[in-house]
């Protein structure tokens, strides 16, 4: 697995696809990220399975 990986993923807000850049070399994290088609705020969930040299993303609205 890269340092960097390139994700294509629907955005929760509209449902676009949007591509985000992440960090597989900082570990697990959570941070909000702005879609760049509907500008709104998404919650950002990655978890990092080093044994499974894999990762998961999960996409959420962020709450008000």
């Amino acid at each position: 697995m890269q340092a960097l990986e390139e994700a294509t993923l629907a955005c929760p807000h509209c449902g676009e696809p949007i591509v985000l850049l992440l960090d597989i070399a900082s570990g697990t994290q959570s941070y909000i990220e702005d879609c760049e088609v509907c500008c709104q705020p998404i919650h950002v969930s990655l978890w990092i399975d080093h044994e499974q040299d894999d990762y998961h993303v999960d996409l959420r609205r962020e709450q008000d």
